[in-house]
């Protein structure tokens, strides 16, 4: 699970670094990820139904100006996306500590 929300916010992090390398490009229309609702909805299920969420991309629609770029906002993105992908890195490594004490008996 925590494998495919970093595969989600790793997508969504290169779609927003290409949305802010176009900023200035005429008639680019910037790019969104999501993954979030689907990979919820898996997780009440089986580890198959985890196994097939894959992050979606899709023409952002929610600018204030169908098709418009807000620089502001991207870089907000980026941000959120970094923020939320070190927490799960920091995750990852306080579940393979405790994984490890098992293994080495708590020594």
């Amino acid at each position: 699970m925590i494998a495919k929300a970093l595969d989600g916010l790793h997508a969504r992090q290169k779609v927003t670094a290409e949305n802010i390398a176009n900023a200035g490009t005429p008639g680019y229309r910037p790019l969104a990820v999501s993954f979030e609702a689907n990979l919820r909805a898996a997780a009440g299920k089986d580890a198959a139904a985890i196994a097939a969420v894959e992050p979606r991309t899709y023409l952002a629609a929610d600018a204030p100006i169908p098709g418009e770029l807000r620089l502001d906002l991207e870089i907000a993105t980026a941000a959120q996306t970094s923020m939320r992908y070190g927490a799960l890195i920091d995750l990852l490594g306080r579940q393979m500590a405790l994984h490890r004490a098992v293994v080495s008996g708590g020594r």
